[in-house]
């Protein structure tokens, strides 16, 4: 398999790590969208939300219950907004389930 976030996680292609656990690895965006904007994935390959299942929908679940953790050890303390594409059509460039934590500045809604 050929996957940047799978190779990413496993240290064979430079990141600046924000967190790592057993299960997950957060990183900073390379193309980032606000003053904070760390991309979290499950270390374990899922293409994307259609793929979330019984059998994975724990390493997910720990992602959630690690994002207050990470936004705080980044300073963020005013609201953070958490972002996940699923296909082409939503701007999933990576086909590899991450999500977007953004803070730093004011949204917009529904772009932004």
């Amino acid at each position: 398999m050929d996957c940047l976030f799978c190779a990413i996680a496993k240290g064979e292609i430079p990141s600046t790590k924000v967190y790592e656990d057993d299960k997950i690895f957060a990183f900073n965006d390379i193309d980032p969208q606000a003053p904070v904007h760390v991309l979290i994935i499950p270390k374990e390959h899922i293409k994307w939300a259609y793929d979330i299942n019984e059998e994975n929908s724990a390493v997910v679940a720990h992602i959630f219950e690690k994002i207050p953790e990470i936004a705080r050890s980044l300073g963020v303390n005013e609201g953070f907004r958490i972002v996940n594409n699923c296909g082409d059509q939503a701007g999933q460039s990576v086909k590899h389930l991450h999500y977007h934590l953004m803070a730093g500045r004011q949204f917009t809604w529904p772009a932004g």
